[in-house]
């Protein structure tokens, strides 16, 4: 598939993403060597090879470069590259693990036979008379022979991998695996023509020595050894992408169209937008789109990671591959099976498994060099056992072919891959897409976060709480906000006139309409200028404030905004509303505070309004920033030398999220192509911006687990094998033995990445245990009588416990789920008395 990126290369050249299917890697050597290749061509903008998917991602000027040139180079690099068809490679895998695992059994079929024949005398184990004495020495040797080649055909492959690519001057691990078995079972026939020719003469000790300097069953046993390895290796590859394609077996492959009144089945990928779809209950949603008829609870835990089914009903979005629990709904199709929720969900988190963290650079410069370096190592070995004329030519064979077979380049090029993506899989089961490994690595050494307030730390949506009418009448006040406020789509303006509309108040709209931005609305109602907006606008027009200011600033410092009224010039009244936090919010900021996060919220709000809300979190606050000025205060930050999160809702925060070295959207499960943000959260829950940074420690400590042995293997191993400790400690490594640690260090790294897939975030907070505080401030309470009569209304509401403090004033109230702050203040009012805030 191409993508076209969004920006252009020279002059008329466009730069095109292409992915293609790569046959023939086995190392990270192999991906070394063809990163290195593709850079060289003309036009090539960027190239990511993938070992552990088997797959290239190519960045290129379409006016330069080519699918052609691509894959002949590729091939002149001795591997094939095809454009990437999902489902071909998917059957591809499957079919290499069975052909490994059949190749692994008949291998075993020989090598067992081969390995008793070879070493069972040693251990006292019998013989056939026939394989016994002097006189049977070319029988033994030549059953060993006989059993030896079965293993080498069934494992030709190494030999022609291997020396393919040694032709291209690109050694791989399999040339190692080559030359090393090739050279043991070379030097055994070798021997056998000697022990050959000194039975033909009579030399009967000469020929004995060479009857045990057969080293077939070191040939066999390490490509079987190897091969094992290999079949566990890949087994535990696939599991790493377990969760992609659990992702991709939750689309339905049909859907129930309603077509002139009837319904039909068709399949998935025929179904277009406008389309009406049937779900009934038990069924899975097909597409995204939004219900047109039908009320239902819909289980979105398989996108969102929500534990709890959502209710649903006409004009509602639903997401494609979630459950319909209960209730029968038409849904009209908005994307396309091509384009759901879930298939771009897919899409990033194949894109960020496929890219490689800042942390793998060392390792990707190491795998380039490896195998010449150790095939150096190995010559220098056996010349240097040689030279100094203290051990044997079977002495220093042994040394030179236990160098070659126990280094591995494997654990180097998988310890990356494989965490991020397992890593990257798990979070998108938790509901976190991750764009890319570098972005969590990043988010690993992050140690500032900046939160927006509306939408992020609070719900977003504002209530009235209070009505301050000045001249006119609160009706008339109520009329004439909701005039102006109708013609925006600010969360502040929505609070009101739903407000307005629940009273049952007809309202007339502005004649004309202009939004200022950071300050609020000006428009025209029956030929006068109105005004609606903050302090900074109403003093920018000369309006006297003195009649509410010291109520206003009572109101902010409970958290409140008040938002004012001018007709003609002259202040027609206050209206306070107020956004009230979201239920993890408190405790999600706690728990980024004791990660050592500095924690910041920006804010276009008044000082006193943000500092209410900062003082009850326990935060720095940066408040009354325009939303074109919030950039400028994350590269302040980055002046400071931090790194920063930045946490919005994509689309306002935009640039203060660019400009964040991680910005962090939050999203309502359904947008989730938002190029502004580095992650994805799909609840809009601060909870999982903690879920996602530990995440990133838990990744990112993996990937070094992974490169500490894949070094520490390769650092001891190869000493062992070339002999440098036999002196000292006598310590002196069998081929046989170097084969299998080499093939285990590849399944060890696999499966230490695969533990991520049982992370769970430790910050998580149980729905059971969740509560809210609220305190509320009261006038008119007198005496014990007051204070149980405000106690019982309030408690008198579901989920509400309250105590009264008539000392104080207040009432301190506990809830078990949010309440929303004019039910409790019409509960308290009622009873005769008057609430002036909440905090």
């Amino acid at each position: 598939m191409y993508i076209m990126l969004v920006y252009p290369l020279g002059v008329g050249g466009i730069v095109m993403k292409r992915k293609y299917d790569i046959i023939g890697m086995t190392c990270s050597a192999c991906s070394a060597h063809i990163d290195k290749a593709i850079r060289h061509i003309d036009g090539i903008q960027s190239v990511n090879v993938n070992l552990l998917s088997n797959f290239m991602v190519v960045e290129f000027d379409e006016d330069k470069v080519n699918d052609a040139l691509i894959m002949k180079t590729v091939e002149e690099a001795g591997y094939k590259a095809m454009p990437e068809k999902t489902e071909v490679q998917q059957t591809t895998q499957n079919e290499s693990i069975d052909e490994k695992k059949k190749s692994l059994i008949l291998s075993f079929v020989f090598l067992i036979p081969l390995f008793y024949i070879s070493m069972g005398h040693m251990m006292g184990a019998p013989l056939p008379d026939i394989l016994l004495g002097h006189e049977n020495m070319m029988v033994f040797a030549l059953t060993q022979l006989f059993l030896t080649l079965p293993i080498m055909y069934i494992n030709r492959g190494y030999f022609q991998r291997g020396f393919k690519s040694l032709w291209h001057k690109s050694p791989n691990m399999d040339t190692l695996i080559a030359i090393g078995s090739a050279a043991a079972a070379i030097y055994s026939i070798y021997a056998i023509f000697m022990m050959g020719y000194d039975l033909g003469h009579g030399n009967m000790n000469e020929a004995h020595q060479y009857m045990m300097q057969l080293y077939f069953e070191s040939a066999g046993m390490i490509l079987t050894l190897i091969s094992l390895g290999k079949y566990l290796e890949s087994r535990s590859k696939k599991k790493t992408s377990e969760a992609i394609e659990k992702l991709m077996n939750l689309m339905p492959s049909t859907a129930t169209v309603l077509i002139d009144g009837q319904e039909v089945v068709v399949a998935i990928e025929d179904v277009q937008i406008g389309d009406i779809v049937i779900v009934k209950s038990g069924q899975s949603i097909p597409v995204d789109g939004v219900i047109i008829k039908g009320q239902t609870s819909i289980d979105e835990s398989m996108i969102t990671g929500e534990s709890l089914p959502v209710d649903k009903s006409v004009d509602d979005k639903v997401i494609g591959a979630t459950m319909n629990v209960e209730g029968y709904i038409q849904v009209k199709v908005t994307h396309t099976s091509g384009d759901t929720t879930l298939s771009k969900i897919i899409q990033l988190v194949e894109d960020a498994s496929s890219s490689k963290a800042p942390i793998a650079k060392l390792a990707d410069q190491i795998s380039g060099i490896f195998v010449p370096i150790v095939m150096v190592i190995s010559l220098l070995t056996f010349i240097g056992w040689i030279t100094l004329g203290a051990q044997t030519f079977h002495f220093a064979l042994t040394c030179a072919i236990a160098v070659l077979v126990i280094s591995c380049p494997c654990a180097l090029g998988l310890a990356t891959p494989t965490a991020i993506m397992v890593g990257t899989g798990k979070g998108a089961q938790l509901g976190i897409l991750i764009k890319s490994a570098e972005n969590l690595e990043l988010l690993s050494k992050a140690d500032s976060i900046v939160l927006d307030k509306t939408g992020t730390i609070t719900k977003g949506k504002p209530q009235v709480t209070d009505i301050y009418p000045q001249h006119i009448s609160e009706t008339e006040l109520l009329k004439t906000a909701a005039a102006i406020e109708n013609a925006s789509q600010h969360p502040l303006a929505k609070a009101i006139v739903e407000y307005v509309q629940q009273m049952d108040l007809t309202f007339q709209t502005v004649d004309s309409f202009e939004m200022v931005q950071g300050q609020g609305l000006i428009g025209k109602l029956n030929g006068k200028t109105l005004l609606s907006g903050n302090k900074r606008m109403m003093e920018e027009h000369g309006i006297d404030l003195s009649d509410v200011y010291e109520t206003s600033q009572k109101l902010a410092s409970f958290g409140k905004t008040p938002l004012y009224y001018a007709l003609d010039e002259q202040l027609i009244g206050m209206i306070v509303v107020s956004d009230v936090l979201k239920e993890t919010s408190q405790q999600a900021i706690q728990s980024l505070k004791d990660m050592n996060l500095s924690v910041y919220m920006l804010t276009g709000d008044n000082a006193l309004t943000a500092k209410a809300i900062g003082d009850k979190l326990g935060i720095e606050v940066i408040a009354e920033v325009l939303p074109q000025d919030k950039e400028k205060h994350i590269r302040d930050l980055q002046a400071q030398g931090r790194t920063v999160i930045m946490v919005g809702d994509g689309i306002n925060d935009a640039p203060a999220l660019m400009r964040a070295d991680v910005g962090i959207a939050m999203t309502s499960g359904t947008d989730i192509a938002i190029d502004s943000a580095d992650l994805v959260l799909m609840k809009n829950d601060l909870q999982d911006v903690v879920h996602s940074i530990e995440l990133s420690h838990a990744v990112i400590r993996n990937i070094k687990e992974n490169l500490f042995w894949a070094f520490f293997y390769n650092v001891i191993g190869i000493p062992i094998a070339a002999g440098l400790f036999y002196p000292f400690f006598g310590w002196l490594l069998d081929p046989m033995f170097g084969a299998a640690a080499m093939s285990l260090s590849s399944v060890f790294v696999v499966s230490n990445a695969l533990r991520l897939r049982f992370f769970k975030p430790k910050q998580t907070i149980r729905k059971k245990e969740r509560k809210m505080m609220k305190k509320m401030n009261i006038e008119g309470m007198m005496c014990a009588h007051c204070q149980a009569h405000v106690e019982k209304a309030l408690n008198g509401i579901d989920g509400v416990k309250a105590t009264v403090d008539l000392k104080n004033n207040c009432a301190n109230i506990e809830l078990d789920h949010d309440v929303e702050e004019t039910v409790l203040t019409k509960a308290v009012e009622d009873a005769g008395y008057k609430v002036v805030g909440f905090e």
